[in-house]
């Protein structure tokens, strides 16, 4: 039997995605009456806009989450500067996302949520924005999204696509803290007391079983150890936190404004934009997403950049390329460790400070030679591919 071609294999994709498209409308309901989209601006993922789009050439941004939201940012400010006419379109998927990312855009820059991967919301929202190219910050590539856009080329004077997918998106934007966060920093570090503490990011739900694990096998060489647990949703504190006090551990949420104290075993953040300023608190940084079969990782940079001794688990999918280069520019940068593994790494670093040290320095290394002049080699392939070619 032939196999099927590309086209055919996309029509079968539109076709079932044409079908299920109803479900997917109730699935959106239930997400904003459970809080999980935006409530006043929840139609644009159904394709319906919610500004105006100028006349001129318009290149649309997607990322899917904060982590490559946050690393596209110098890209677009590059692309602003040096080609003022532009108009840039930068949408996201979650809302997490976006209440941190949009005060940190450009003023000019227009914001939407992206559309559904369903044909209704990606052609109406490909025929309003007419974008003349798409540069994605993500592994995930959606279908409609994809052959929907390239297909648009009638419907504006040029139409191309650019895939800058992030594995190497060391693109991450310069972290400066405001006067706010640095009297937020002062606040935590007195609060820390000079304990022993390392933190767990990024993590998903069952993954705060591994890290309590960890947390009382540590404990018992270090008894005043304070573990810091930051979810990768932040509606997930409050129920991991829970799970933690029925194992008798005393916890603190962020989200409630409760302080850490000297009996305060684990510290929960569950709040929105801080994921930078722990990272710079905590000297041990355990990258979550991926301590469980069929996790797919997530962004090691952030950690990296702030001079954390990085760990990671086996299951990071589409972030294993990052893993690797980072380790290709030094070995000790990333450290990859099992579930059960995961406390004698961290002991390690907690009782031996010339080995964390050692890693720390490396992480950071990493990063810098990675980061490189990345912004400016992404401008030169835009300005080249791109942009040239759609005057």
């Amino acid at each position: 039997m032939a196999s099927l071609s590309g086209e055919a294999l996309y029509l079968i994709y539109r076709a079932l995605t044409y079908g299920v498209s109803p479900l997917l409308r109730i699935h959106l309901r239930w997400r904003k009456l459970r809080g999980r989209e935006h409530q006043t601006r929840w139609r644009e993922r159904l394709g319906c806009p919610s500004a105006a789009r100028p006349a001129g050439r318009l290149i649309w941004f997607h990322a899917v989450s904060l982590g490559e939201g946050l690393a596209v940012i110098p890209v677009i400010k590059c692309c602003l500067e040096r080609s003022p006419d532009l108009t840039v379109l930068m949408t996201t998927t979650t809302s997490s996302a976006f209440e941190v990312i949009k005060n940190r855009l450009p003023s000019n820059v227009i914001y939407q949520f992206a559309p559904l991967d369903m044909p209704s919301a990606m052609d109406a929202f490909l025929q309003y924005w007419r974008p003349n190219a798409l540069i994605l910050m993500e592994s995930e590539l959606w279908p409609n999204i994809i052959i929907g856009a390239a297909k648009k080329g009638d419907i504006c004077h040029s139409s191309y696509l650019f895939t800058q997918c992030a594995p190497s998106g060391a693109a991450i934007e310069k972290f400066d803290i405001s006067e706010e966060g640095k009297k937020s920093m002062e606040d935590f570090q007195s609060q820390l007391l000079d304990r022993k503490t390392w933190m767990a990011s990024s993590i998903h739900n069952g993954e705060d079983e591994v890290i309590l694990s960890v947390h009382n096998s540590l404990k018992q060489f270090h008894p005043d150890i304070l573990t810091i647990i930051v979810p990768r949703k932040p509606h997930l504190g409050q129920d991991i936190a829970l799970k933690l006090r029925r194992s008798g551990v005393c916890v603190a949420l962020r989200s409630q404004g409760e302080k850490i104290t000297l009996d305060t075993n684990v510290f929960v953040v569950d709040s929105l934009g801080e994921l930078r300023l722990f990272y710079r608190l905590t000297p041990i940084a355990v990258i979550g997403g991926s301590f469980l079969q069929g996790c797919t990782g997530h962004n090691i940079l952030e950690a990296a950049e702030a001079g954390c001794a990085v760990l990671t688990g086996h299951h990071s999918g589409h972030f294993s390329h990052m893993v690797s280069e980072m380790q290709g520019v030094n070995p000790l940068s990333v450290l990859q460790v099992s579930g059960e593994m995961l406390a004698d790494a961290v002991g390690e670093l907690l009782s031996n400070a010339k080995v964390l040290e050692s890693r720390r320095m490396a992480a950071k290394q990493a990063y810098r030679t990675l980061s490189n002049g990345i912004v400016e080699n992404i401008w030169q392939m835009l300005d080249i591919h791109i942009l040239r070619k759609s005057l």
